[in-house]
């Protein structure tokens, strides 16, 4: 899923590092809440109803996105997912030297809104998920939802903002449904979510064939994600 969008914006590299991951720490916390308890919420009251449970997570996850980028984006960049912090280094949008404190962050962060989710509906805090999401379809879906993922938010450098807030939460809306995984497309987010046995999760053992996905498709999207226009360009 994760996450994002103005992670080619200047203005907020000046921002103190300390600062801006304090920012990226608490977007993320506030997008797992959103992914985490819509998916407890959206179970508990479809009735056994699954595809109704996953459009309720995805629209309230799409929503949630675009409210975080807004708020976030002139911050941090409200990245919320380390491929976005990596692809925004190799990209020369941030500095190398964040981009450990940006990681760290996001983890922590994404780890914290799980809780934090648990706690707001009554279930334990530590859980870890049985959520079996594994095998190649899986991955290329992993691949595919990742690649899209960073081909949109760079894509939308052309344009003027806050288009990418919406664009990117309605590719990840839209993602939650044409991907076998669910498109949770970042590395911190999947760590996350294999510490919830609920709706999201993914289990522990799983988690590694996903985020490798992720950063493969990192990897295959960078060429093109240095060639993507600025706003004005053609």
């Amino acid at each position: 899923m994760t996450a994002f969008a103005t992670a080619t914006r200047p203005a907020a590299l000046a921002r103190p590092v300390v600062h801006a991951a304090v920012i990226e720490l608490i977007a993320t916390a506030f997008l797992l809440i959103a992914v985490v308890g819509s998916g407890i919420m959206a179970e508990r009251l479809a009735a056994g109803n699954t595809g109704l449970a996953l459009l309720a997570n995805a629209v309230a996850t799409g929503g949630a996105l675009v409210a975080l980028i807004l708020a976030f984006g002139p911050q941090s960049g409200a990245h919320m997912n380390p491929a976005v912090t990596l692809a925004a280094a190799a990209t020369d949008r941030l500095r190398w030297r964040a981009v450990p404190a940006y990681i760290a962050a996001q983890i922590i962060g994404a780890i914290l809104g799980v809780w934090l989710a648990h706690i707001m509906f009554g279930l334990p805090i530590w859980q870890l998920s049985q959520h079996a999401r594994t095998g190649p379809p899986q991955w290329v879906a992993e691949v595919i939802a990742t690649f899209g993922l960073l081909m949109v938010i760079w894509g939308c450098r052309a344009h003027r903002e806050p288009v990418t807030a919406f664009a990117v939460a309605a590719y990840i809306t839209g993602a939650y449904w044409f991907t076998a995984s669910t498109s949770f497309a970042n590395p911190a987010v999947t760590i996350a979510r294999a510490l919830s046995n609920t709706f999201a999760g993914i289990r522990p053992e799983d988690a590694p064939g996903f985020i490798s996905a992720q950063f493969v498709a990192l990897a295959l999207a960078l060429p093109l994600l240095r060639r993507a226009p600025l706003a004005g360009e053609r």
